[in-house]
């Protein structure tokens, strides 16, 4: 395929008008022979996007633990130019979270979306700031446990959610940091102990500002702590429901836009019209782009990551070339697939989005090569 005439984001953070070349799936760097030429005249080429925090869409969830759901995802994501996914767990037993892990494994990424790693998002969380996370099954932090679910994943999981403050924490930050990247979250840690858990080697924080402590000038907390380290990564939902566009902005100058990841925190509602639906195993009402349990707490998003940078830019104010940067580039440097995700490079993968210059509406996906 030859792609011609778009807009390309490069390695540079920048957009260059340049022709894009693929083969058998993957970017070249020269003219392929008989290659199908797609005019992309007024319009912008970006790397597929990479979601590294989500739970569902289409009514499905991940934690259903089947292939039927995972593929029902992985097809919707695809089809949004979400080409990447990294799927959210629940705080939920450890028989239930096998079942999960077994079901990704089993998954064999041969159409839709590429599942590339699993975020833990519970259970080794705090109680007071569970959110829409269940309760009943909150446990403490267990090398041990994890140990065995990530066998089971066939090393799939990624990203490990964990509130400092509780009994076991700092000692599973320290035992699993050179394993997979440990996240602050849902937490009512201060300043000192968040700073504690960054030098032990958690280095991500999960949707930042939700389901933990606000910044206050005496009592900066964990949103400061991880701004003030220089090495924390943040998660941002930027879906004009969790954060308003003030304070994505002021983030990104606080943390710097190498250091932003945006996510979607989508449940299963994404796609579908408003009514009732579920989140680890609770009810949840779903209104336009708003998901709540039913006092009120927000439960997810409903959404999806390319709007989330739709949002950014439109609503926002944030430089397109920034959003890519932040929906693209920056999660899949983080969960470590950037040396064949996240690009438009020779010899990465060939996923690109090309979208409408004037309104950033999908014109075509490309995945694998193939276009969709």
């Amino acid at each position: 395929m030859i792609i011609k005439n778009a807009e390309v984001y490069t390695e540079q953070g920048i957009f260059e008008k340049k022709d894009i070349y693929i083969e058998n799936g993957k970017f070249v760097d020269y003219v392929p022979e008989d290659g199908q030429e797609v005019d992309a005249s007024g319009c912008y080429a970006i790397p597929g996007l990479t979601d590294i925090h989500f739970h569902g869409c289409m009514g499905k969830d991940f934690c259903d633990g089947t292939e039927e759901a995972i593929q029902t995802i992985a097809d919707y994501e695809a089809s949004v130019g979400v080409t990447t996914i990294a799927p959210a767990t629940m705080t939920f037993s450890e028989d239930k979270l096998m079942e999960i892990a077994q079901a990704a494994k089993a998954h064999k990424n041969n159409k839709g979306a590429d599942l590339c790693g699993i975020n833990m998002e519970g259970p080794f969380i705090a109680p007071k700031k569970k959110g829409a996370q269940n309760g009943k099954y909150i446990h403490r932090p267990d090398t041990e446990m994890f140990d065995r679910l990530q066998e089971a994943s066939g090393g799939l999981f990624k990203l490990v959610d964990i509130a400092p403050e509780v009994e076991g924490a700092m000692e599973f930050i320290r035992a699993k940091k050179d394993e997979v990247v440990l996240s602050i979250a849902h937490t009512t840690t201060d300043y000192d102990t968040a700073k504690e858990a960054i030098e032990a080697g958690a280095h991500h924080v999960t949707h930042l500002y939700n389901a933990m402590n606000p910044i206050n000038h005496r009592e900066p907390g964990p949103v400061i702590a991880a701004a003030d380290s220089g090495v924390c990564e943040a998660e941002l939902i930027c879906d004009g429901v969790h954060i308003h566009p003030a304070v994505v902005r002021s983030t990104l100058k606080l943390f710097g836009e190498d250091k932003v990841i945006f996510i979607s925190d989508t449940m299963m509602a994404a796609g579908l019209e408003d009514g009732m639906y579920e989140l680890g195993g609770q009810p949840v009402i779903v209104k336009g782009n708003r998901a709540t349990l039913e006092d009120g707490t927000l439960a997810g998003s409903n959404t999806n990551l390319m709007n989330c940078m739709r949002v950014a830019v439109q609503k926002m104010q944030v430089p397109l070339e920034t959003a890519v940067r932040c929906a693209a580039v920056n999660p899949a440097k983080s969960i470590g697939i950037y040396d064949q995700y996240g690009s438009i490079t020779p010899g990465k993968v060939a996923n690109v989005v090309l979208l409408g210059k004037e309104e950033l509406d999908t014109r075509a996906v490309i995945l694998r090569g193939e276009k969709l």
